[in-house]
């Protein structure tokens, strides 16, 4: 599903269920990081790094250990760039190398609302403006739950670029559906900060993708080179 809205210079690899947990081995690195782990957090740690490493392999890169960095990002050899979700059920990995993009992130949720009180926690008050026009169009499409994947999108992103931490309000994000009766589409941020400079051009807005399949929302951008 994923690779529907990542552009053919990415490689992505999902896995449904614990298939990939069950036959997958962490590095010792990786092993002490989830020594204290309760069980469901260190299945979704082995599953997500095991298809990261199957991308690797399609990328034709040795696979490497793949260990949390600063706010817990994940760090890739040198030379490439990508992005890691998981949610029940649900893992994916999408890497690419460094001379084909700047930065890239993903991420997918499960298709239903958000839990009481969340969404004014994350939403600026045009976000919830434009989100109640969509729903009283689509209303069978969670777009609460969009939003939410959206900024952890964007932050996927932004982070490897600046190192710094974004709120979900200094980003402004709107949503646009592409014509048909799938539900998918477009989405572009608006950076309410500086944004990161690139190739020495400063970054003032990240585009990406939407799509819902299978009981998830799964949302997806990346940073072209100037």
């Amino acid at each position: 599903m994923i690779e529907e809205v990542l552009p053919d210079s990415v490689v992505a690899v999902e896995s449904r269920g614990d298939d990939a947990a069950c036959h997958a081995m962490l590095h010792p690195g990786e092993e002490a990081v989830v020594a204290r782990a309760v069980e469901k957090r260190r299945r979704e740690f082995t599953a997500v790094r095991a298809c990261a490493r199957q991308a690797m392999a399609k990328l034709g890169v040795q696979p490497q250990p793949i260990l949390p960095g600063e706010r817990g990002a994940p760090s890739w050899p040198e030379g490439l760039r990508g992005s890691m979700t998981h949610c029940d059920g649900y893992r994916a990995a999408a890497l690419v190398r460094a001379a084909d993009l700047a930065s890239l992130g993903i991420d997918a949720e499960p298709h239903g609302p958000l839990p009481d009180g969340v969404l004014r926690s994350v939403a600026l008050p045009a976000e919830l403006e434009r989100l109640a026009v969509l729903d009283a169009r689509q209303p069978a499409v969670h777009w609460d739950r969009l939003l939410f994947s959206a900024k952890e999108c964007v932050y996927k992103a932004w982070f490897p670029l600046t190192g710094k931490w974004l709120d979900f309000e200094e980003a402004d994000i709107a949503f646009d559906q592409d014509p048909g009766t799938s539900p998918q589409g477009r989405f572009r941020a608006e950076l309410l900060v500086p944004g990161p400079l690139v190739g020495g051009q400063r970054i003032g807005f990240f585009e990406g993708r939407w799509i819902i399949r299978q009981g998830l929302v799964i949302t997806a951008l990346t940073v072209p080179h100037p």
